[in-house]
């Protein structure tokens, strides 16, 4: 539940010598705590490979967040709006410091207009994760949800598998059911042109911290012709969202497609298309989503990988209890040479949820991971949350068991 912090704040401000606004802004807080203990275990793990530990109890973040709206009304169905995402780690601090600085959430600022829609510029997430699966939507794991397969080739993530940044966005205002985004991102994977220089940040592997330029002593360094690639180009990614709802009936489609700046030997161009939908009659919701998603060598323009993906989410709700999850399948890719035998992977999760109010969930949740012996899909965030073997190699199987809180305000 959302709670307005305006007339102490405001009143506060104004009472200070000096201090004068012609308008105020209201500003919300809200956001989730989501954390869960889970027991994490692969197997089948190809001969010659050595884990530290194939099974493992981890307490797991679940990307809690506090989010900062603020709205100032300027008239004639015009507003200024802004938001600020802030993403922590309650189960360990460094986290905070690391891999979620202030604003690695979906922070933006623009305006907003009840006639003409929504502009906005700023991080946004696009593309990945609108599937109709609902297994993480309250208490159930955000490990376990269909992004791990559906939202991937592999171990590499298709629209970043988080927030693009350097993005405008306008939201078309909604008619009769139908809704539309169209985003245009810069440069949608490094934080500037200077970070797609590092040749470790490939397109879908998103650098927080911009490296050190190949050739030179540090970022900021004077560019030379050794440390430019040649290849020069501008990069830039699209992102097209529309779909239409009426009543328990939703359809949607979404074009991806993000180019590097500066590409290098190792970066990837990627092209994703997304259908989904679902229906609900009563307490039951059953969703289909189908996904292509394809990269091309940046320099080259030769397809490394190309693969077809599709996912059935399932949810029933009675009074307080949820039984949400979903079955998705990854085909196998192919990549210029053709197809890539045994590169496929098999996902099944669900989850049990109990509702303690509208803002307070528990839930236990169980998934299953199968990759075919050339795959190595893993569990979405898993591998970024710490955890030494928290990894797949290619034909593992990984297992999930998670008991989760969320508490949203």
């Amino acid at each position: 539940m959302n709670k307005k912090l305006m007339a102490v704040a405001v009143a506060g401000a104004l009472a200070v010598p000096g201090v004068a606004f012609a308008q105020a802004s209201s500003v919300t807080i809200s956001g989730i705590f989501k954390v869960g203990l889970e027991s994490l275990n692969y197997s089948n793990t190809p001969a010659g490979v050595t884990r530290l530990n194939s099974s493992q109890m981890r307490v797991v973040d679940n990307s809690s967040r506090i989010i900062f709206n603020v709205t100032e009304d300027l008239g004639n169905s015009l507003s200024a709006v802004a938001q600020l995402d802030v993403r922590f780690a309650p189960d360990q601090a460094s986290q905070v410091q690391t891999s979620n600085p202030i604003g690695s959430g979906n922070t933006w600022v623009g305006l907003s207009s009840t006639k003409w829609g929504r502009v906005t510029m700023g991080r946004h997430d696009l593309h990945y994760g609108i599937q109709s699966d609902d297994t993480a939507a309250k208490a159930g794991a955000l490990q376990a949800s269909a992004i791990s397969v559906f939202d991937y080739i592999n171990g590499t993530a298709i629209a970043n598998g988080t927030r693009t940044q350097n993005v405008v966005r306008y939201d078309l205002p909604s008619m009769n059911g139908f809704n539309a985004v169209i985003a245009w991102s810069a440069n949608p994977v490094g934080s500037s042109e200077l970070d797609m220089l590092n040749t470790t940040a490939a397109i879908g592997q998103q650098s927080i911290t911009p490296g050190a330029i190949p050739g030179s002593a540090a970022i900021g360094a004077p560019l030379t012709a050794a440390t430019v690639p040649s290849n020069g180009r501008k990069g830039d990614g699209w992102n097209i969202n529309p779909s239409y709802a009426n009543g328990p009936f939703k359809i949607g489609y979404s074009y991806w497609r993000a180019k590097p700046d500066a590409p290098v030997a190792t970066t990837n161009d990627q092209r994703g298309d997304t259908v989904y939908g679902h229906y609900q009659f009563g307490g039951f919701k059953i969703g289909l989503g189908w996904n292509r998603s394809k990269l091309e060598n940046s320099t080259t323009g030769t397809k490394a990988f190309e693969r077809d993906a599709w996912s059935v989410p399932m949810s029933y709700v009675w009074g307080p209890h949820n039984v949400v999850g979903h079955y998705t399948v990854a085909r196998n890719a192919d990549n210029a040479a053709g197809t890539i035998a045994n590169s496929g992977a098999k996902m099944l999760s669900v989850a049990y949820v109990y509702d303690f109010s509208k803002r307070t969930s528990v839930g236990l949740t169980y998934s299953q991971l199968r990759n075919d012996s050339n795959a190595s899909y893993n569990f979405f965030t898993t591998a970024s949350l710490g955890s030494t073997d928290a990894v797949t190699v290619a034909g593992e199987k990984a297992r999930l068991l998670q008991a989760s809180i969320k508490h949203a305000f």
